[in-house]
């Protein structure tokens, strides 16, 4: 693979994993639209692809870093008997990482014949838009009812859980899904946008240990380019994340949305 698709694909990759316009859509859609050297099958794109999200995960990690020290902490106290709220947040993210999890890996090979699909890539971006629309209105219909990130139920934790699931189909985002799920459960949108940024993080580690081995050696010649290419992701989803923490704290979701729309249209029609 060229340096020059490892670099456009990894600012992209930062850039559209915490912006709910779907990564993987992108990373799809794009080589075929501007003809970028990459092996878009499944087996030989995926590991790239996870080196990219890698990078991301690390961004969120040490962007975050503060957090997640008194999380991991209060794990361990609440294994001892202490129940404190960053415990009980662990814990939150652990059942809202699960069904990802469970569902990643059982689906894992049929999902990968996606990345070789741009036009249900594309597909699906607007479908993610119109999730993201139904958000908005989700929302609206219960704001008197909202609820603090400290005070979320577990099951409402893992039901933000099963909207993640829908971030393996290339199009819909992750972060689109996940904050569509967290304002249905009660939250706001600056606390929805928080708990999905955290939820990212333990997912796609979880992903990197699987997949990037396989990286090891050079497989297909993609070793240098996802370290430059993961490298640029991370500091692109650094910059993402500060922004859209502090946008989601006086917008909602339809101006993204409806990007979202736009380009999944844009993208069928340019692949045709």
């Amino acid at each position: 693979m060229p340096l020059f698709s490892a670099v456009i694909l990894g600012l992209i990759q930062g850039f559209a994993e915490l912006f709910p316009f779907s990564s993987l859509g992108l990373l799809v859609i794009l080589p075929h639209v501007v003809h970028l050297q990459v092996p878009t099958q499944g087996s030989k794109y995926l590991p790239f692809l996870v080196a990219l999200h890698a990078g991301t995960a690390i961004a969120l990690l040490l962007l975050f870093r503060r957090e997640w020290a008194g999380i991991i902490r209060g794990w361990f106290l609440w294994l001892k008997g202490q129940h404190t709220d960053e415990g009980r947040l662990a814990w939150l993210l652990i059942w809202g990482t699960i069904p990802t999890g469970i569902v990643g890996l059982v689906l894992k090979h049929p999902l990968a014949h996606l990345f070789s699909q741009p036009l249900l890539a594309a597909i699906f971006l607007i479908v993610n838009g119109v999730i993201m629309f139904g958000g908005d209105r989700w929302y609206a219909a219960q704001h008197a009812h909202t609820t603090r990130l400290a005070r979320l139920s577990v099951p409402k934790a893992i039901r933000i859980g099963l909207f993640q699931i829908l971030a393996l189909i290339p199009g819909l985002s992750r972060s689109g899904s996940t904050i569509t799920g967290g304002v249905g459960q009660g939250l706001s949108f600056e606390e929805a946008a928080h708990f999905s940024f955290l939820l990212a993080t333990p997912i796609i580690l979880a992903a990197s240990v699987l997949e990037l081995p396989k990286l090891h050696g050079g497989l297909h010649g993609l070793l240098v380019p996802s370290l430059i290419g993961g490298v640029l992701a991370g500091i692109t989803a650094w910059i993402s994340a500060k922004f859209l923490l502090r946008y989601f704290r006086v917008h909602n979701l339809s101006r993204l949305a409806a990007i979202s729309v736009a380009v999944g249209v844009i993208g069928i029609i340019l692949i045709h």
